[in-house]
């Protein structure tokens, strides 16, 4: 495969679309709920500026995978939610977390407790 039909092959166009840092979690909380505020999206993503989120949304959308709803109140809210297109890859985003899950169960349960540890309330004196 040439460098050039690898550019156009459907898996490096599939990856494109997904890569980003905060692509994936964004990605899972809008199948976790219909339709999500970009601000609601900020508190659920830990250590994201908006910029760096709201470019992720803007290349989403792009690419198809989301939709973008402008409502028109004051103040003006903004909701994200998946597109037809989005929505297809659940089958595909669900086999490779069940990938991760048999293949690397080490670096899985370090998330796990890196984020349980991140959750737990801290006690001050």
């Amino acid at each position: 495969m040439t460098e050039n039909q690898f550019r156009y092959c459907g898996l490096n166009v599939a990856l494109k679309a997904l890569s980003g840092k905060w692509k994936p979690a964004i990605l899972y909380h809008l199948f976790h709920n219909r339709d999500i505020r970009s601000n609601e999206l900020w508190r659920v993503i830990p250590k994201v500026s908006k910029k760096v989120l709201l470019e992720q949304l803007r290349q989403l959308e792009e690419d198809g995978l989301i939709l973008r709803e402008e409502k028109h109140s004051f103040p003006p809210e903004v909701y994200y939610r998946l597109s037809d297109k989005g929505r297809a890859l659940g089958t595909a985003l669900a086999r490779l977390e069940a990938w991760a899950n048999e293949y690397a169960p080490a670096q899985v349960d370090d998330i796990l407790a890196q984020e349980r540890h991140r959750l737990q309330p801290e006690y001050r004196k």
